[in-house]
């Protein structure tokens, strides 16, 4: 009889818990709702910010200084050469143990900026950069060189005829990829969790912790991180119909099951940019 009962209570703790689960997929706790928000606002912001740092360093590569594009290789070997969860250790605990800086929470305004915030968006989008950079410079130089020379037979100076000849046609080039990038971010997000920042993977650890449904509660994360992708599916396809050029019938994309699940005429691999029938590698493929 004894046996009995304990076969039974096993069965009971191996077996998947659908209350708990719905419960917390439908309507989560407060603190996995503000590991959600974290997730997402910091995906944002590191995502900018490596676009913008990594435009940067894409014009410093095809700078006419030797200095100035050594510097750029340099940065994208560095940063590519290793591993971004051991740049956040580096910068968060490395910077603080060897004496060179310590982030502590700053107030702006009525918020408070967390210090490991600072570094997770600093740490982000600094190795984000990194991969831009190798997107934007092989966007740049996709487009026909001769539209560079018509612009310098017109009188225009190099940095008008790069924001007004060059950037918007390499803004449709940069775009998948670019896509493709904001949906690894949101999922690398996840690496927060080494610096003890809270956000929506790190939550769902704390949740395991007090309630032992391992399955369930981490089950739950990843249907939130789907939808988090999934969401960024239609806007992306969005923005590519919204920057395709008017004067001319764009090919046919994939469609929005092929982004989703993958399959043959499926988006090209992840980094690569399409320029008419050549495909240039770019991004986290390229090396």
């Amino acid at each position: 009889m004894a046996d009995t009962s304990l076969l039974a209570d096993s069965a009971q703790v191996a077996g998947f818990d659908w209350s708990f689960f719905w419960h917390y997929l439908i309507s989560p706790s407060g603190t996995f709702l503000e590991g959600l928000w974290r997730t997402v606002y910091i995906s944002v912001v590191a995502q900018a910010l490596g676009v913008l740092l990594g435009l940067v360093i894409a014009l410093a590569q095809r700078s006419r200084f030797a200095a100035l594009r050594w510097a750029g290789g340099a940065y994208v070997w560095l940063i590519r050469g290793t591993p971004l969860l051991v740049q956040l250790v580096l910068v968060y605990n490395g910077l603080a143990a060897a004496g060179v800086y310590r982030f502590t929470d700053v107030q702006v305004g009525g918020l408070v900026l967390l210090g490991v915030v600072q570094a997770a968006v600093l740490t982000l989008a600094v190795n984000e950069a990194a991969y831009m950079a190798e997107i934007i410079r092989a966007a740049l130089d996709a487009i026909d060189r001769g539209q560079t020379e018509a612009a310098q037979a017109l009188g225009m100076a190099p940095s008008l005829t790069m924001r007004v000849v060059l950037l918007p046609q390499a803004l449709r080039i940069i775009v998948p990829p670019l896509g493709n990038e904001f949906n690894l971010m949101m999922k690398s997000t996840s690496l927060l969790s080494v610096i003890g920042l809270q956000e929506m993977f790190l939550t769902a650890q704390s949740i395991n912790s007090a309630t032992f449904k391992t399955f369930e509660i981490f089950l739950v994360a990843a249907c939130y991180y789907l939808a988090l992708t999934t969401v960024w599916s239609f806007v992306q396809r969005f923005i590519e119909r919204k920057l395709a050029d008017p004067g001319t019938t764009p090919p046919p994309g994939p469609s929005l099951r092929e982004r989703l699940v993958g399959g043959r005429g499926g988006p090209a691999p992840r980094g690569t940019a399409v320029v008419g029938k050549e495909p240039t590698l770019a991004g986290r493929e390229a090396s």
